[in-house]
């Protein structure tokens, strides 16, 4: 699929090393030092998208965690749009909004008329295609419901939830496509939080009423739906299959959640971020059913051997050894957590080896992406913070443009450069651009907006505007890559694994949109190539456990590669 390239957001293009490379390297190639160059611009005002999130003033639990964005092409025209999830309630100030972007980068609301625009107690959102008819379907999660938008085409939308045996009653906050049984079709699971009881009221160390924290409430499922649609363009069909998949013998509260292969035998797995609880990792058995086995492969705590309040999730390969590492973030008096896989299938925390325990301020982490932002072949960090409990006084940054009730919980966003090896430094403080706003963050996703080939990003808080910043650092090369299959309708392949060589170094990826926090990301692969001007070729691994291998060519370009037409498939 050919991107059209706006005229709104336009890229610059320089190029920059691979691997590890100093303050000194980067001033002999041309390419500014971290102090010096800008790598985000707040272009909100310039893009069309005005979304302001509504959110209660009555420490009702709900209204602090949802504020969803999902980037898709739901008009299949080659530019990614935005649908923003709103958890304002049933009035007509709440309702979730679709923005359709045009050849110039404009953003126009389409949301009247569109079947998209609900109302309701949103949390978050992701985009699939669940009936193989080549366009991309909607999930949305709500405090006490799971809505499914099947796209019609032509702008509209119909909610399927009912028809398609889609059930969840409970908080439902982060989902996530898979093909958990490889039949070609994508399944679901959806991450409950806390069993919430709304008359419950908290205070804070002064006796204040604050919001509550998730141990004063009980454990839910997280629950799994098989997809048994079976026709092409077929009305959806969904199978309940949390009982006999064996997620109910290992209840959590997820906050996050990654579907990916952990333990490297080909088939996808289920990670859930639990809120002050230990992490769960429900491992595929082959025959449709998991087994929970966080705490034998050092995923279920923190470096310290503790549980912590686990969110946001980011999974990608941060040091370039073919192995991908999985951040999960925490509150701000907690570190963050960069689990690395030593061996494979097993992980150790070492946040403080990587330097993410060496930043200039503390933040409540709850949207994170790791995404190769200066294109140099290594994934940076950007991170979206908000408090859940209320600051104390004067310690808060100066918040503008949000509800002031909102204000005591802000916080300002971090960014961090990864040297190549997996180390990374804090930049923020060198960009104010993205990391000098203070805000209730919440959803951060990750896409290429304006076709230039740099990852720009979408933040999502509460009691405030959406923002969108355009990447602007000066960069590398770069591939995109999508991977459809034409056989399922031409969709996206969620799950689908790619290593793209380049210089003789591999670079690996997974197409998995749904991670990070509340979030949907562009469903297409990005990869930073430094100084190389071409490729040598991509492996894929398909969802179905086949291999193929195919061609390079010139960089600085996208790509669409088509299930079955490379060479040497193999299982």
């Amino acid at each position: 699929m050919n991107r059209a390239l706006p005229l709104l957001l336009t890229g610059l293009g320089l190029a920059s090393g691979c691997g590890r490379v100093s303050d000194a390297d980067r001033a002999a190639l041309g390419h500014p030092t971290t102090a010096t160059a800008q790598w985000f611009r707040n272009v909100t005002s310039e893009s069309g998208v005005a979304f302001t999130h509504h959110a209660g003033t009555n420490y009702w639990m709900p209204d602090q965690v949802g504020s969803g964005v999902a980037l898709l092409d739901f008009n299949q025209d080659g530019r990614l749009d935005l649908y923003l999830v709103q958890n304002g309630g049933d009035g007509a100030a709440g309702r979730n909004q679709l923005f359709q972007q045009d050849a110039n980068g404009l953003f126009h609301n389409v949301s009247e008329g569109s079947g998209a625009d609900l109302a309701g107690r949103g949390m978050g959102a992701i985009a699939g295609d669940v009936n193989n008819d080549g366009r991309p379907d909607l999930v949305v999660t709500e405090y006490g419901a799971v809505r499914l938008l099947e796209n019609l085409g032509a702008g509209k939308f119909r909610e399927a939830a009912p028809d398609a045996g889609l059930d969840n009653p409970r908080w439902a906050v982060p989902a996530s496509f898979l093909d958990y049984d490889r039949d070609g079709w994508l399944d679901l699971v959806v991450g409950n939080y806390v069993d919430y009881d709304p008359t419950q009221t908290c205070t804070d160390t002064q006796g204040r009423q604050d919001f509550c924290a998730p141990a004063a409430f009980g454990a839910t499922s997280t629950r799994l739906w098989r997809n048994v649609t079976g026709r092409l363009g077929g009305l959806p069909r969904f199978q309940d299959a949390t009982e006999t998949s064996g997620l109910t013998r290992a209840p959590g509260v997820a906050l996050g959640l990654v579907c990916a292969d952990f333990d490297g035998d080909g088939w996808p797995d289920i990670f859930c971020a639990d809120d002050g609880r230990a992490n769960r990792l429900f491992v595929n058995q082959h025959d449709g059913t998991f087994r929970e086995e966080a705490a034998m492969r050092g995923l279920a705590l923190n470096y310290m051997g503790r549980p912590a309040a686990n969110m946001g999730t980011a999974f990608a390969d941060c040091d370039a050894d073919g192995l991908p590492e999985l951040f999960v973030t925490h509150l701000t008096e907690e570190f963050h957590s960069l689990y690395r896989q030593d061996r494979r299938g097993l992980y150790l925390d070492v946040v403080a080896q990587a330097g993410l325990s060496e930043s200039g301020w503390r933040g409540t982490g709850f949207g994170v992406v790791l995404a190769d932002f200066n294109c140099d072949g290594a994934p940076d960090l950007a991170q979206a913070n908000g408090l859940v409990r209320r600051a104390v006084p004067g310690q808060t940054p100066v918040a503008s443009g949000i509800d002031p009730w909102w204000a005591r919980y802000a916080q300002r966003s971090q960014l961090f450069e990864n040297d190549g090896a997996g180390h990374y430094r804090d930049i923020s403080a060198a960009n104010g651009g993205f990391c000098g706003e203070a805000m209730v963050g919440r959803s951060l996703a990750v896409g290429d907006l304006d076709g230039d080939g740099a990852p720009d990003l979408v933040i999502g808080s509460l009691g405030g505007p959406v923002r969108i910043y355009r990447n602007v650092t000066p960069r590398g090369h770069w591939l995109a890559v999508s991977l459809i299959d034409p056989a399922r309708g031409g969709r996206d392949v969620l799950g689908a694994e790619a290593v793209v060589r380049a210089g003789g170094r591999p670079r690996w990826a997974v197409l998995q949109p749904a991670t990070g926090y509340l979030t949907s990301h562009e469903p297409a692969l990005h990869f930073g190539l430094g100084t190389g001007e071409s490729f040598e070729g991509i492996e894929v691994r398909w969802p179905d456990g086949t291999k193929e291998l195919f061609p390079g060519g010139a960089a600085d370009k996208r790509i669409v590669i088509s299930k079955g037409t490379g060479s040497g498939a193999r299982p």
